[in-house]
């Protein structure tokens, strides 16, 4: 049978400083600090589920396992990207992730953490934490040790629009006001820096993990400009954000028709805003802000008509 687009149903997650705007998504979520929607998601902590076609009710996991054809059969003992949205209604903890060299060996062969982030949209003067300002290991003990957090954190004001690749190893934070896409590694692995002291349900502060987020720090921070590349097909301009071993990430934006060839082993594309049709093989599929679409191996030739916004990505 013919190739068809996969929608996924994206699973939610409660987080002590989530909230309540998913529900601009289209979604029914289930507590009123949900925090994450996992989008695209083959993890033991999360799985999303295809909600049509032949595969309706798999896990994008069972398919990576059993249907690899559909990945144009790359190589892996895992899923290698989680799409995430986040409703950032409080700060999020100041935090890093490990590489894959150094998760391996601590966290139980789980993959690094490189990621990055489209600001789909923040309150004015929002912003993040990006990056730090100690000049040696030494230094950045010290200003830890102390709370020089004031210091030692580089703090960036963000506007929607705004991309952030954020590397392993890169000390950050996603600030209270703010909704954002990530693409990541597959991976679940967060080392918490500092908490401001805020504690959980049951009173207790969060743990922190300092000694192995010191360990993985990129000192001195380094901060990777994101240079966007724009490229015009039919009424559809796509701008490539960043493309790294793990990912390439684009931003579609859709004001009518573009006729679009998927020839990458598959993309992952998240529609971010508005709505359409995307035709295919001469089956048409109504799509909306908040879907989330797997365009297998294969697909090829497809046209995409409406007024939307998307994030996609592949490897």
């Amino acid at each position: 049978m013919s190739k068809q687009p996969l929608f996924f149903n994206p699973i939610f997650k409660d987080r002590i400083w989530g909230g309540t705007k998913l529900t601009s998504f289209h979604y029914i979520i289930p507590t009123e600090t949900t925090g994450e929607c996992w989008a695209f998601a083959a993890h033991p902590n999360g799985q999303s589920v295809v909600k049509n076609g032949e595969f309706e009710g798999k896990t994008l996991g069972e398919l990576w396992e059993n249907h690899r054809h559909l990945f144009g059969q790359i190589e892996g003992d895992r899923f290698p990207l989680l799409t995430k949205i986040l409703d950032a209604n409080q700060d999020l903890s100041v935090q890093v992730h490990p590489n894959d060299d150094y998760a391996k060996v601590h966290e139980n062969g789980e993959l690094g953490k490189t990621e990055c982030w489209y600001i789909v949209d923040c309150e004015e003067g929002a912003e993040i934490i990006y990056g730090h300002h100690a000049k040696t290991k030494d230094e950045l003990v010290s200003m830890i040790e102390n709370g020089d957090w004031d210091k030692l954190l580089r703090k960036v004001k963000i506007k929607p629009g705004d991309f952030f690749f954020v590397p392993s190893g890169t000390i950050h934070a996603i600030g209270a006001g703010t909704i954002i896409l990530e693409t990541q590694q597959n991976s679940d692995t967060t080392y918490r820096v500092f908490d401001f002291n805020r504690k959980d349900a049951e009173g207790n502060l969060r743990e922190l993990h300092i000694e192995k987020s010191i360990e993985v720090t990129e000192t001195p921070s380094s901060h990777t400009d994101v240079t966007p590349t724009t490229e015009q097909i039919d009424d559809a301009a796509i701008t490539t954000y960043v493309q790294c071993p793990y990912f390439t990430v684009q931003k579609w934006s859709l004001s009518g028709s573009a006729n679009l060839i998927q020839e990458k082993p598959f993309t992952l594309v998240s529609v971010i805003d508005g709505d359409g049709e995307l035709t295919h093989d001469g089956n048409s599929y109504r799509f909306r802000k908040g879907d989330h679409i797997l365009l297998p191996h294969e697909f090829g030739s497809y046209k995409l008509n409406g007024n939307a916004e998307f994030i996609a990505s592949y490897l």
